[in-house]
This record gives structure tokens, sequence and C-alpha cells, in this order.
């Protein structure tokens, strides 16, 4: 489960950022490349957070889907399957991903 160590990286972002402060709220935005299960990292993230001493701490998630650029016929695609990263309308593998495989916290809200 690579959702507990992708919690442990949050918390290690916030924590020089929360500067002891309290912990409301993390938001995270997630691609869909990143084969993140979001049930498991909501809890991975209760048990991160209870030994970060953040308690209280939400996590908010902001899914991004995956689109592609095709090298060969030059049109762009929304990806629908994690493991296909084909051209929806020519077929091709030669694709250039634009997104989707972001991991990225966003904004905290501390008090």
């Amino acid at each position: 489960m690579h959702e507990l160590s992708l919690c442990e990286a949050i918390a290690g972002v916030v924590r020089p950022y929360a500067d002891g402060r309290h912990v409301d709220v993390v938001r995270v935005r997630i691609g869909a490349l990143r084969q993140v299960v979001p049930e498991s990292l909501s809890f991975c993230w209760t048990l991160v957070r209870d030994y970060e001493d953040m308690p209280e701490a939400e996590l908010e998630l902001e899914f991004v889907t995956a689109e592609v650029s095709c090298r060969g016929c030059g049109r762009e695609s929304t990806i629908t399957s994690q493991w296909s990263l084909l051209c929806a309308h020519c077929g091709s593998a030669d694709v250039k991903v634009l997104r989707g495989d972001e991991f990225l916290v966003t904004s905290l809200d501390v008090s």
C-alpha cells in the first residue's frame, strides 16, 4: 500500500509550512495516472496525522483526469483507462502526458 508512504510525504511537506500551528485542512491534487486509491489514502492519512501531531487535519483531495497529446496525429485526448496510454483518435502509443501525473500539496489551512 503506497498510500501510507504518500501520506508520510504529505506530512513532510505540511510540517515546515505549518510551523507549529494547528493544521485544519490539507489540500492535495492527484492525477489519475498516480494509481491512488482515495479510500486507502484517506485511511492512511488518519494514521499519519495522529502520529505527526495533526489529529484534526482533514485531507481534501482534488483528482485530475489524464490527458495526452499524440505525436502521431497531433490531437489531444482524455485517457479513460490508467492501464492504456494510447491516443483515443489514432491508437498510437507515441503520446506525451499533458495532465494526470500530478501529486501536489496545493494549500493548507492553519489556525
